[in-house]
């Protein structure tokens, strides 16, 4: 069970959504709410405007004013016949010059397109049929590239209206299909905008960057403990911080250029922050222990450029993936992370006034005992791992010893054994060779006697015969 201290810093659902209750997440880049009740909270005065200068002024309304905004109404309408123009070709949109069986032979090309095969969108897009989407492709980038002086708040806004214009291409398209063709889009151009775009000199992003990272940098001294962070309490590697992987997704973030591949960088860190948690604790993370999760990464990683990325996102990324889903929740919790930093106060950490002033001024240090018990904890969890590892070897040690005594009586028995047998066999050979020699001498002492035996007979024979000789 959960105890009752506080966990983590407290954010509420309702707080991350827009502040006009249409059921996305707001930002705090515009003030609470979603981009798209944004966009539209700063049309009604030039709605109403419009609705002014198209009646007569009867009301007393000076007549400078009215002409003002009949300007202004009128630059209105230029750059939306403008992008429309840049777009379709015309200042209206187009009335199917192609062919009906070319238009559907594109469609149906674009809706075989596997999800995220950025190549194939990029073999169809070339294909002879969809040569017209790419020349429209072609002339708005050397468009944007020519104007790349325009305030960037204008850029962004002739991008979101090239978005809007070619997703108009795929309206008979599902909402599924439409959103994964407008990725590739998106990537497609701003790849090639952002060396244009990305921290303009027409706005102080550079500035905020540098700024953001000496306050970071200042900050260096918080610790898990003082977010309440649930930081493991026995390391499960010998060297290495959970949340390294978190660290490393969110600096890599600076290193993409398109808006969605930032994105995912912010959804890798977020999703390494919510496995760290994991692995920290036996209980289950909730967004509490997320968000303060998410905020210690940031402290530790102190992201390069993090205030121009965010706005780069912001201001060129396709709306549904900052408004809902998965991206969108990381992303408004990584800019609540941002706003908590920047505003970060001695009660966010629980510490006084004082002891916070002491922190950043660096008079005094009183972590310094909690960081000195900290190191000695995990001196002790190294060495009882390093122990159990010795353990564990002497074990393996004395394993190896039996069976190596074994395998030495083994050999010894067989060594043996083989003695044994040879031996036999040099008896059996032995005896072969003695038998073979006794019978071959028994064999000539026989024949020996048997030739002496023949002479005798002779001798015996030739004196009986010399008398009988003599007589005759």
């Amino acid at each position: 069970m959960w105890t009752d201290k506080q966990r983590g810093i407290r954010v509420s659902q309702q707080e991350l959504l827009c502040k006009n209750a249409c059921g996305y997440y707001g930002n705090p880049a515009w003030q609470g709410f979603c981009s798209k009740c944004w966009r539209e909270r700063a049309r009604p005065d030039g709605a109403e405007r419009q609705d002014t200068t198209s009646r007569p002024s009867n009301d007393g309304t000076p007549l400078t004013f009215s002409k003002f905004e009949e300007k202004k109404s009128t630059e209105k309408s230029r750059r939306i016949n403008t992008m429309r123009r840049l777009f379709w070709g015309s200042p209206s949109p187009p009335k199917r010059q192609e062919s009906s069986e070319s238009h559907a032979n594109v469609l149906k090309a674009f809706q075989s397109l596997e999800p995220g095969d950025f190549t194939g969108f990029l073999k169809i897009l070339r294909s002879p049929p969809s040569q017209r989407l790419q020349s429209r492709c072609t002339a708005f980038l050397k468009t944007m590239e020519a104007y790349h002086d325009l305030p960037v708040q204008k850029q962004s806004d002739l991008v979101q209206d090239f978005y809007q214009s070619f997703a108009e291409y795929f309206s008979s398209f599902s909402e599924a299909q439409v959103t994964q063709i407008m990725e590739h889009v998106e990537k497609l151009i701003m790849t090639r905008l952002h060396k244009w775009v990305f921290c303009h000199d027409s706005c102080d992003d550079e500035q905020k960057d540098l700024a953001l990272q000496r306050r970071i940098r200042s900050l260096n001294w918080v610790t898990p403990q003082m977010l309440s962070v649930p930081f493991p309490e026995k390391n499960t590697t010998v060297t290495g911080d959970p949340f390294l992987p978190a660290i490393t997704a969110i600096i890599e973030m600076d290193a993409k250029r398109a808006p969605q591949d930032k994105l995912a960088c912010v959804s890798k860190c977020s999703q390494h922050v919510f496995e760290a948690l994991s692995s920290s604790s036996s209980e289950p993370a909730n967004a509490d222990d997320f968000l303060s999760g998410l905020i210690y990464v940031v402290l530790k990683a102190n992201p390069p450029r993090l205030h121009s990325n965010m706005q780069y996102v912001i201001r060129f990324g396709l709306p549904h993936s900052l408004m809902a889903g998965e991206s969108g929740y990381y992303f408004t919790n990584l800019s609540c992370a941002v706003a908590f930093i920047e505003k970060l106060d001695g009660p966010a950490l629980n510490l006084s006034p004082e002891e916070f002033e002491a922190y950043m001024l660096r008079q005094r240090a009183p972590f310094a005992r909690s960081k000195r018990l900290q190191v000695t904890t995990e001196t002790q969890h190294l060495l009882d791992e390093l122990q159990g590892r010795q353990e564990k070897l002497d074990q393996g040690v004395d394993a190896l010893n039996v069976q190596l005594q074994k395998w030495v009586q083994t050999v010894n028995s067989q060594l043996d054994e083989a003695t044994a047998q040879f031996a036999l066999v040099q008896k059996e050979i032995t005896a072969q060779v003695e038998h073979s020699e006794h019978s071959s001498s028994s064999h000539d002492t026989e024949q020996q006697g048997d030739d002496t035996v023949d002479q005798t007979v002779l001798l015996l024979s030739d004196k009986h015969a010399g008398p009988e000789v003599t007589e005759c």
